[in-house]
């Protein structure tokens, strides 16, 4: 039993809302997951070109001087720090901030791309949002998760959103039975992972679906198909936002839109403080059915 929390936004003039809205929506989800908790949000695009969100373990040590650590390997980068994470934006790609963090193993990447920031953590959902300061980001859209571990231990790299691809992650309500086969395929065709979490591999099968130029809704549609179990799925892409539930749909889920955004919570009462909700269409997603929203298809 976990929670799920996502928001799209229409209205932008709500975007410097988002980070306030989404971690009321999380933290009202606690008592399905007091374990862990992450909020992935979709805010201004790095103005260096790539933006990577750092954890790490000591980041007293970790984090003293990087940028100056990252400039004697050739990279210059703006460093801002948050608690145990930081937010690296440079023009240097990806791989070589990468290489870098190598015979660094205190040090994991949380997210990368030019959009997205990941923070996750053990603990209360509302001590997550308080430590990475989420109620003063603003953002086009964003996805919440509170975890009950039921088959992996409770740690900051179990914890959700999932990314496995640029600004592209995943939070996972259920439970897959064929994510060992498919972990071998993904790895096989090149697919790095971190963990050995089951949801982990559903964010890889949506990166390469993705990575074949297929759009998130055709990559979810696939979903259906190829991953066996009991899942619903929240996914974020750099302009996208999609829904998913297997066709037995025994995990609970509601949605609601309205002229100012597309809302979802694993139960109707993470939606109820929402500006608007009580003209809302409100409904529970179908089984084995794909609802996807993109900025820039509406744009």
């Amino acid at each position: 039993m976990c929670g799920i929390v996502g928001l799209f936004l229409k209205d932008r003039t709500l975007e410097p809302k988002l980070g306030d809205m989404l971690s009321d929506m999380l933290i009202t989800m606690t008592d399905r997951g007091p374990d862990s908790a992450g909020i992935a949000i979709y805010g201004a695009a790095s103005a260096k070109g790539t933006k990577l969100t750092i954890q790490s373990s000591a980041p007293e040590t970790d984090f003293a001087d990087l940028a100056q650590k990252l400039a004697s390997s050739g990279i210059q980068a703006d460093v801002t720090v948050k608690s145990t994470h930081a937010v690296i934006e440079t023009e240097a790609a990806a791989d070589e901030v990468r290489s870098f963090l190598t015979d660094k193993p205190s040090m994991r990447v949380m997210g990368v791309g030019d959009n997205v920031e990941i923070y996750k953590e053990t603990g209360l959902p509302k001590d997550v949002v308080e430590r990475f300061g989420v109620r003063a980001m603003g953002g086009t859209h964003g996805i919440g998760h509170t975890r009950m571990a039921t088959e992996s231990a409770v740690t900051t790299l179990g914890a959700h959103p999932f990314s496995t691809g640029p600004d592209q992650c995943l939070v996972h309500n259920g439970s897959l039975s064929n994510h060992n086969n498919l972990r071998r395929e993904l790895v096989r065709g090149g697919m790095r992972f971190e963990t050995e979490n089951d949801s982990e591999v559903a964010a890889a099968y949506l990166t390469s679906e993705m990575a074949k130029g297929k759009d998130l809704g055709a990559a979810l549609e696939g979903a259906l198909g190829d991953l066996d179990g009991f899942f619903t799925f929240v996914v974020g892409t750099k302009s996208g936002f999609g829904v998913v539930r297997d066709p037995i749909a025994c995990k609970p889920a509601v949605m609601a839109e309205t002229d100012q955004y597309v809302a979802f919570g694993s139960e109707y009462r993470a939606l109820v403080n929402l500006p608007g909700i009580e003209t809302a269409r409100v409904w529970e997603p179908e089984p084995a059915t794909v609802y996807f929203w993109d900025h820039e298809k509406a744009a």
